[in-house]
């Protein structure tokens, strides 16, 4: 019997995100966000166009205190669970948080000058997952 190897891709990612998880993942998101000093327009980009009725309900924690915080889709587990992948990844390249909170605005010669924040704000899942597996190159991971 031959094993047959996992694939992990994008769409492989969201749906093996349980809905306990997601809602773990998207309470972790608003304070990843705060840490990295987002503004609310670029949290909802970062979010796939999140609404910003949707966006403040998440930041209160409007409906985590009545049990639940409402359908989240394939497409933002994915782009949450990239986030984390940033964060950890992050987190590993810089012994200092506040260091790796700070570097995702900062100019970066290797993206022809522009910030991590500048690329992954432009909006697409590939652009989470491309610099979460840049970070995972610089810190040697694979």
């Amino acid at each position: 019997m031959q094993l047959q190897p996992i694939v992990t891709t994008p769409s492989t990612v969201g749906s093996a995100i349980t809905d306990d998880e997601a809602g773990a993942l998207a309470r972790t998101t608003v304070n990843l966000f705060k840490a990295w000093n987002l503004t609310d327009g670029e949290a909802c980009i970062l979010l796939g166009g999140m609404s910003a009725r949707t966006w403040a309900r998440w930041k209160t924690g409007g409906r985590w205190k009545e049990g639940g915080i409402g359908r989240i889709d394939r497409d933002l587990r994915t782009r949450m669970a990239h986030l984390m992948g940033i964060h950890k990844g992050l987190r590993y390249l810089f012994t200092e948080p506040a260091r790796g909170y700070a570097w995702i605005r900062k100019p970066n010669a290797t993206f022809g000058g522009q910030s991590a924040l500048d690329l992954m704000l432009r909006g697409e899942i590939a652009d989470l997952a491309a610099m979460r597996e840049w970070l995972d190159a610089e810190r040697g991971a694979w």
